[in-house]
């Protein structure tokens, strides 16, 4: 079981989810982010791109007592500029520490879960999902956290640095020393009129390997 949800929590297996109009498809995209198993997922949205909005609901949010919002501004890679029209998915597990599936789940939801969503960042960059505070996996150590992978419209897709928890007991002391993938992934949520709020800004292209830089 360990090796499993450990394997599940890099990644480590490629599932049968690359949608039309994947990177896969396409020559005229640059490609950076170098191996993103499981990223493809993004390409399972509900609805196509265009018709995301910048803000979404994770599915079990209001059967929470530990709801959690996630939300920031994605900047381009000045660091300045605030980013529209970029697509972030993410996904985590249950209160159980285990990404929950549903009968008819196919393609990446049998490995990513059904809790998991979608949104395309506004004109002033701004994200926010609603969801809750996931659990770490079961008899483990690994540290409560969010997959995210990000978009961009002329790039493929690639991962950033998972949300994690500064208050999380398992949060290793060294990762702090890591370069960020995107910006920093280790939050502080603030409880804020019954809902944690945990605020964190992306850079694209932050040590994303053959990201250009302009």
């Amino acid at each position: 079981m360990k090796t499993i949800l450990t394997a599940m929590f890099f990644c480590m297996y490629f599932s049968a989810c690359t949608q039309p109009g994947s990177s896969s498809t396409k020559t005229n995209i640059q490609h950076i982010g170098g191996r993103c198993e499981g990223c493809e997922a993004i390409f399972e949205s509900p609805v196509s791109f265009d018709q995301l909005h910048y803000i979404d609901t994770l599915p079990n949010f209001e059967q929470h007592h530990e709801k959690m919002l996630l939300t920031g501004i994605v900047y381009q890679n000045d660091g300045k500029t605030p980013a529209n029209d970029v697509i972030i998915y993410i996904y985590h597990t249950d209160t159980t520490g285990i990404y929950p599936r549903q009968e008819n789940d196919s393609n990446c939801a049998q490995r990513h879960g059904y809790i998991r969503g979608w949104i395309k960042t506004n004109e002033n960059g701004k994200y926010l999902f609603y969801t809750f505070r996931p659990a770490s996996y079961p008899n483990s150590v690994q540290p409560q956290h969010v997959h995210i992978t990000i978009k961009e419209p002329d790039k493929n897709e690639y991962y950033i640095d998972e949300f994690m928890f500064a208050d999380d007991p398992n949060l290793p002391k060294e990762i702090e020393s890591r370069p960020a993938r995107g910006s920093n992934g280790i939050v502080q949520p603030k409880m804020k009129e019954g809902i944690l709020i945990a605020n964190r800004d992306i850079i694209l292209g932050k040590n994303i390997p053959g990201y250009p830089v302009n």
